[in-house]
């Protein structure tokens, strides 16, 4: 297998923490790309912020399309990588990247032809917000291949076992990022003050540069990219199996943006500053369900391994460490976000009003991170299995009841904090009840 990790063999805590802590760095780079430009925006204005915010939600979106192949890619390579069957792990690097290219296409141009209808839905009543999140859109969307591919790249190397080359790749992306918003949008030296134009271009060309490497890369890394022809026909049975393993969370995925679509509708009510406060702060939740999707990826890979290899009793000891590691994880960004809601918030934005209400935002959605930590965790349990369909479930349900929750609270006393009340208790269920049917489904396989 070359430099890969063999994930079948040797201690797990260790290897988990090998596998775990690049991919989590590379979560972090993924993270990093919006928490920056909302920063830089953030010195615009909150105009700028809610542009921007509104217009990412169909970047949020899109990313319902990139888990089809993604998923796929990491089960699809890890599985085979753990049966030693390389033709096959080439079989499912060809597919997702085809697949990638497509669908990244197709969701750029009908964003880019519906633009207007998109930005309208929300309502927003201030004409030069309108037009800075349509311009924000266009511009992103025509950058959606590049967007696409990386994190299916970053999968095909995690399910190999290699999580240090997508993690250097996705840090040299960030890196670019963090030199271009300074420049592109509040203008420096001979550059223009381009605003929410110039996060957009700054994000668009970081992330090509990302891709660039990342087929330089590929070109080198003969084991796995070798004899892998992306112009001929794919087969139905590897598209078939993509769809059938990464539908169920593009799904979840997509009702999940498409809720927090309704959900900023709702929140539209308070006004601009509501869906500031909404997208700075979910910006910094950020870095807690991004470290715990650092843990996804990582127990997807190890579990689709030695699941690969028939080896339950790795399988059922992989979780129990994983989820001890990510419980730490959960009460840490419990208490960042209760104690350091002032710091955080004001890093973003200085106005008082926007602030205070991102405080209450912070230390209602901290109640929840443990449990949303343990349901991604477990969610990438049940990927590496090959059962996509039970995290599906258990998010859909809990996502859809957001709404009514949404309602209901918010014409209550509790006004604008019932909405963050009904996001946060639906991640304690989400998680309490994914955890219990893992653990059943664990007692129902063979002691081996």
């Amino acid at each position: 297998m070359g430099k890969t990790h063999n994930l079948t063999e040797g201690s797990i805590s260790k290897t988990l923490f090998k596998l775990a802590l690049p991919i989590m760095g590379t979560s972090f780079a993924e993270m990093a790309y919006g928490l920056i430009d909302m920063v830089w925006v953030g010195k615009v204005g909150t105009g700028a912020v809610a542009a921007v915010g509104t217009a990412g939600f169909y970047t949020w979106l899109a990313n319902a399309f990139i888990l089809i192949p993604r998923v796929g890619a990491e089960v699809g390579v890890a599985q085979s990588t753990g049966q030693n069957d390389m033709k096959e792990v080439k079989r499912y690097i060809k597919h997702s990247i085809q697949m990638s290219v497509g669908l990244s296409l197709l969701y750029g141009l009908v964003m880019i032809i519906f633009r207007n209808a998109l930005i309208g839905f929300f309502n927003l009543e201030e004409g030069e917000i309108i037009r800075s999140a349509i311009d924000y859109l266009v511009i992103v969307s025509c950058g959606f291949t590049f967007y696409f591919l990386n994190p299916v790249f970053t999968a095909i190397f995690n399910g190999y076992g290699d999580s240090r080359t997508p993690f250097i790749i996705n840090t040299i992306g960030l890196v670019a990022n963090v030199a271009l918003d300074p420049f592109l949008i509040v203008g420096i030296g001979p550059f223009p003050r381009l605003e929410v134009i110039g996060a957009a271009l700054a994000t668009v060309i970081s992330q090509a540069l990302s891709t660039v490497i990342f087929v330089m890369k590929a070109r080198k890394t003969y084991d796995l990219f070798s004899e892998i022809h992306l112009f001929q026909k794919p087969d139905p049975y590897h598209v078939k199996n993509i769809a059938r393993m990464g539908l169920p969370t593009a799904l979840q995925s997509g009702l999940f943006s498409i809720i927090g679509i309704i959900l900023a509708r709702i929140i539209a009510q308070w006004g601009a500053t509501a869906i500031a406060v909404q997208q700075v702060g979910m910006q910094i939740e950020s870095i807690s369900w991004m470290t715990a999707g650092g843990f996804q990826s990582a127990m997807c890979a190890f579990i689709g391994q030695n699941y690969g290899a028939n080896k339950w009793h790795r399988v059922r000891k992989g979780y129990s460490t994983g989820m001890a590691i990510v419980s730490c994880i959960g009460v840490f960004a419990t208490a960042l976000l209760y104690f350091g809601a002032r710091p955080l918030f004001s890093i973003f934005i200085d106005e008082e009003e926007v602030v205070l209400q991102g405080i209450r935002y912070l230390k209602i959605l901290g109640v929840s991170q443990l449990f949303m930590c343990i349901e991604i965790t477990t969610a990438g349990s049940f990927y590496g299995i090959g059962r996509t369909i039970p995290p599906s479930v258990t998010g859909i349900l809990f996502n859809l009841l957001r709404i009514p929750g949404a309602l209901i609270l918010s014409s209550t006393s509790l006004g604008l904090d019932g909405i963050w009340w009904a996001i946060s208790i639906s991640s304690i269920f989400k998680g309490d009840v994914l955890m219990i049917w893992y653990i059943i489904m664990l007692k129902k396989q063979p002691v081996i």
